[in-house]
């Protein structure tokens, strides 16, 4: 199933000089990891604290991107630079579903967009990546199958955030599209339980 996340060794590649950088910086991947778990929360808390301000939410799209690419950072810090470890798969994990979380639950505080629903989109999110980190403990690999795996989330958000900063999208608009994005993330949530049975046989 297509996904962004297919992308990502070209986005890798583009990156892997300044992953070097970091490196003789002494930056590891968990604080790369922590870091951008604390400013996804910091947005997050920004968001609900003002979302009557419709131009702060540019700001998701804008950070979506940075943080796509610290989470490839830290991925080849720790895969290159002999930084794995337990902690860090504990953090990159935890801190990917609790920036997520962070990120999306604002948007229920905008005017005639169903709070259920986005209530609805995390709640799945968890669940498709909790089913995808349940790979390896029954004998399968970690499962990144899409169509709505995390890159796509965030660019799916990226483009409400925008939507919204411009007024582009009234509260049933994003409805709409929340409604899209819980399908797809529960067609996720299937294709890697499913793909995860088929390789333990």
């Amino acid at each position: 199933m297509a996904s962004i996340y297919q992308l990502k060794p070209r986005f890798q590649a583009l990156l892997r000089p300044t992953v070097q950088r970091l490196y003789d910086r002494g930056i590891t991947a968990n604080q790369v990891t922590v870091a951008a778990a604390v400013v996804s929360l910091l947005l997050g808390m920004l968001l609900v604290a003002l979302p009557h301000i419709p131009w702060l939410f540019m700001l998701v799209p804008l950070w979506m991107l940075l943080r796509m690419a610290l989470n490839a950072v830290d991925g080849m810090l720790a895969r290159e630079f002999d930084q794995q470890s337990t902690l860090g798969a504990y953090l990159n994990e935890l801190c990917d579903v609790i920036a997520d979380a962070a990120l999306y639950l604002p948007f229920a505080l905008l005017p005639g967009v169903s709070s259920a629903l986005v209530v609805l989109v995390v709640l799945c999110a968890t669940f498709s990546e909790y089913a995808g980190v349940m790979g390896p403990l029954a004998g399968a690999s970690r499962r990144y199958d899409g169509p709505m795996g995390k890159s796509d989330r965030a660019f799916a958000f990226g483009v409400l955030g925008a939507g919204v900063a411009f007024g582009l999208l009234d509260g049933s608009w994003v409805n709409g599209l929340l409604l899209v994005i819980l399908v797809l993330s529960l067609y996720t949530l299937y294709n890697r339980v499913r793909h995860g049975l088929v390789e333990t046989r």
